[in-house]
C-alpha cells in the first residue's frame, strides 16, 4: 500500500496543479534541495568582476543590499506560495490570464536553460582541460547526459538528499580552496583594495547593486520550491530557508571568496567562471575538479528542474499536457546541448538583459498582488487559477507588466551608461504602482470568464 501511495505522489504533475498539504516536504528535506543554488561559481566570479570593475568595498556594500533585498522579498514570496501551493505558472494565470502565464512561463523555462548551458559548461570545460584526450564536446555530452537522469526524480523523492549529500563537500571545499591559495600564494590584504587603475567607482555600489537584480530569475525560482513546504514550517522557511542566512552565505560569503581568490590565483585572460575553475583545477588537481563538479552539478539540478518542469507546464497548453514531465527533462538536456555546440553565449547574455527586465516586472506585479486586499475583495478567500475559468488576457496585469518592461528595455537601450543602471529599479517601481492602481479598478470579468463571474 505505501508502495502505490508513494508512486500517486510522484506521478502527480505539480506544474498544473496547487501542491495538496498532505504531499509537502519536511523543512529539512526542502532546505537541502533550496540550497543547491548556493554553490555555482557564478556567484564567486560575478562578486569578483564587480569588485574589479567599482572597487571592493562598493562591491561588498552592492552585495549587502542584495542580501537585505533578496530576504525581504522571498520572505513575502515564500510565505505567500507556501500558503496557496501555486507555481509560477498557475499564479501567473492569476495575474495575467491564461496567455499571458504562458508568456511567463516561457520566460521562465528559457532563463533556466540558459543557466543550465552556462554551468554546464563550466563542468565540461574543467573536465576537458584536466582529462585532455576528452574533447570540449564530448565533455558537453557527458555533462547532459548525467545531468538529465538527476531530474527525473521530483524534489520531493531525490534532489532534497543528492544535494544534501553534496552539500557538506561544497563547504569542504570552498574551505580548502581558499586554504591551498593562501598556502601557494600567501595572504595580503590586496583583495580589499581592488578596483580600476582609476580608483574606486563613485557611486559604486549602486551599479553593483541593480547588477544583482538582473539574476531576480531567483525570485521564480523561490516561488517554485517553497510552495512544496508545509504551512506550519513558513515562519521557518521566509527568515532561514529563503531567507538572510541563505543570501548571506550565497551572496556574501561566497562573494568575499570570490574576489580573494581573484585577487590571489593568478588567472589567464580576462576573469571569469571559466578561468576561476581553471585556476582551481590548476591549483588542486583531481580535488578541484571534483570542488568543481560539486558546485556546478548542484546548481544544475535546480536549472534543469526548473526549465523542465516550466517547459511542461508552457506545452501543455498548446495540446502537449499528456507528454510526461521526464520527456520534458530530455528535451530540456537536447536543447542545452545544442545550444552548447551552437556556441550562442554573446545571444544569450543579450537575451537574458531583456527577460531580466520582464522578471523584475513580474516579481513587482507578484508583490503588489499579494500586499494589495482588493483581490480578496473580489473573490474573498478563493484563488481563481483554473484553466477553464480565467481569462486568456488580463488587462490588469498586462497592462501593468508590458508597460513596465517597455520603459525599462527603453532606459537599458537608450538611456545612456547611467541612465541603464535605473532600468531594473524603475521597471519595479513602475510595474508595482500600475498594477496596484488597476487592481484597485478592477473588475471580477476581467479575471475570470463572464459566464464563471
Amino acid at each position: 500500500m505505501a508502495g502505490n501511495i508513494k508512486k500517486q505522489v510522484d506521478s502527480i504533475d505539480y506544474s498544473t496543479v496547487a501542491v495538496p498539504e498532505e504531499h509537502r516536504m519536511s523543512k529539512g528535506s526542502l532546505t537541502m534541495a533550496w540550497w543547491a543554488i548556493c554553490s555555482a561559481m557564478f556567484w564567486l566570479v560575478v562578486s569578483a568582476t564587480l569588485a574589479m570593475s567599482f572597487g571592493t568595498m562598493n562591491a561588498i556594500i552592492g552585495l549587502l543590499l542584495s542580501v537585505v533585498t533578496y530576504a525581504a522579498i522571498n520572505g513575502v514570496i515564500a510565505r505567500y506560495a507556501i500558503k496557496t501551493g501555486l507555481s509560477v505558472a498557475l499564479f501567473s494565470r492569476v495575474l495575467f490570464g491564461r496567455a499571458g502565464a504562458a508568456l511567463a512561463t516561457l520566460i521562465f523555462f528559457a532563463t533556466a536553460i540558459y543557466y543550465s548551458v552556462f554551468e554546464g559548461s563550466v563542468i565540461a570545460i574543467a573536465i576537458q582541460h584536466y582529462v585532455s584526450d576528452i574533447t570540449l564536446n564530448q565533455a558537453y555530452l557527458i555533462v547532459v547526459l548525467y545531468s538529465v537522469p538527476l531530474v527525473f526524480g521530483s524534489v520531493q523523492t531525490w534532489l532534497d538528499k543528492f544535494n544534501g549529500v553534496l552539500l557538506p563537500l561544497y563547504l569542504i571545499g570552498l574551505i580548502a580552496v581558499v586554504a591551498m591559495a593562501v598556502g601557494e600564494y600567501g595572504y595580503s590584504s590586496a583583495w580589499l583594495e581592488m578596483g580600476p587603475e582609476s580608483g574606486p567607482v563613485s557611486n559604486g555600489w549602486w551599479d553593483c547593486f541593480t547588477y544583482f537584480m538582473g539574476v531576480w530569475i531567483l525570485m521564480m525560482y523561490t516561488w517554485d520550491y517553497a510552495r512544496f513546504g508545509r504551512k506550519q514550517d513558513a515562519s521557518y522557511h521566509a527568515k532561514f530557508n529563503f531567507g538572510l542566512p541563505f543570501y548571506i552565505f550565497t551572496f556574501l560569503i561566497n562573494g568575499l571568496v570570490g574576489i580573494f581568490l581573484a585577487a590571489t590565483i593568478p588567472t589567464e585572460g580576462g576573469l571569469s567562471e571559466v578561468s576561476v575553475v581553471l585556476a582551481i583545477v590548476e591549483l588542486m588537481g583531481i580535488w578541484g575538479l571534483l570542488f568543481v563538479w560539486v558546485s556546478q552539478t548542484r546548481i544544475n539540478t535546480a536549472n534543469f528542474f526548473m526549465a523542465a518542469s516550466n517547459m511542461h507546464a508552457f506545452f501543455g497548453r498548446f495540446g502537449l499536457a499528456a507528454v510526461p514531465y521526464m520527456a520534458w527533462a530530455v528535451v530540456v538536456g537536447i536543447v542545452v546541448y545544442t545550444m552548447m555546440l551552437l556556441n550562442v553565449f554573446s545571444y544569450i547574455l543579450q537575451a537574458l538583459a531583456y527577460q531580466s527586465i520582464f522578471v523584475v516586472a513580474w516579481v513587482a506585479i507578484a508583490l503588489a498582488h499579494i500586499f494589495s486586499p482588493k483581490y480578496t475583495q473580489l473573490f474573498e478567500a478563493n484563488i481563481e487559477f483554473a484553466l477553464e475559468r480565467v481569462n486568456a488576457f488580463n488587462p490588469c496585469g498586462l497592462i501593468a507588466w508590458f508597460f513596465a518592461a517597455g520603459l525599462g528595455i527603453v532606459l537599458l537601450n537608450f538611456g545612456g551608461a547611467t541612465l541603464a543602471t535605473f532600468s531594473a529599479p524603475v521597471t519595479f517601481v513602475c510595474a508595482f504602482a500600475s498594477y496596484w492602481l488597476l487592481l484597485n479598478s478592477a473588475k471580477r470579468s476581467w479575471f475570470v470568464r463572464t459566464s464563471c463571474s
